[in-house]
């Protein structure tokens, strides 16, 4: 039998973290907690996680420095839990390198099935995303962008990019697939592994608007990602 897979739950509210790991354990997986943000850096970089469920609003050290202090050193899935709709909040959080986010309150049953898909992409269960024409390129050039496949660096003009990983392998995919376009449904499923209901599509525009913010000269017109409207996103052929 499969090692169990094992997740950490950060949360400071101890009837939700209760509530978390009873069911995380109903579904087959091991579990710890943490109850403040500096327990939750010592266990995450020390306990061999597969995957972090980590609140914002904590004490001592809160969900953005925990993000960020894990992410220094572990690419591990993060989840992050918030019962704020402020999307700076949200945006902070993914360009922290956070996977993706879910809101206070939420279904459980949603919940697991997200779990569920970071364990799967992060464990290399699904395929990767790259097109079987391009899958053995080491370095894919977009104009003064350059993706290096191998080493997950990209330069524009020979400067590096800080990029979070989604954002990575959101590039990656576009740039794979050009001229093909791309709902943020398409993307949800692609990139994040979700289907249907389970992901917010607006985790797809934010991750977009931060990529762009960094590729791009002038967000306002773009030359690497396009939208077409009513349709999705793209990078134009050559």
């Amino acid at each position: 039998m499969a090692d169990k897979k094992r997740i950490l739950i950060v949360e400071d509210e101890k009837p939700i973290s209760q509530v978390l790991q009873i069911n995380l354990n109903m579904a087959g997986y091991d579990t710890d907690t943490a109850f403040d943000g500096e327990e939750g850096i010592n266990k995450a970089l020390t306990g061999n996680f597969d995957l972090i469920l980590l609140d914002i609003m904590l004490p001592k050290s809160d969900g953005f420095t925990v993000c960020r202090e894990v992410r220094k050193k572990l690419a591990t899935p993060i989840i992050m839990v918030t019962a704020r709709e402020d999307e700076t909040d949200k945006i902070l959080g993914l360009d922290l390198g956070a996977d993706d986010y879910v809101t206070k309150p939420f279904s459980v049953k949603i919940l697991l099935a997200r779990v569920k898909a970071n364990i799967r992409r992060y464990s290399g269960e699904m395929v990767e995303i790259r097109s079987a024409d391009d899958s053995s390129a080491d370095v894919i050039t977009v104009k003064e962008l350059k993706i290096d496949n191998k080493r997950f660096i990209v330069t524009k003009a020979g400067q590096e990019i800080e990029l979070s990983r989604k954002e990575y392998e959101v590039l990656l995919h576009l740039a794979t697939h050009r001229g093909e376009i791309f709902s943020r449904e398409d993307l949800l499923g692609t990139v994040w592994g979700y289907e249907g209901f389970l992901g917010d599509v607006r985790t797809v525009d934010v991750t977009m608007s931060r990529l762009r913010s960094k590729i791009e000269t002038n967000t306002a017109e773009p030359e690497y990602i396009m939208t077409k409207r009513t349709k999705g996103y793209y990078i134009p052929m050559e």
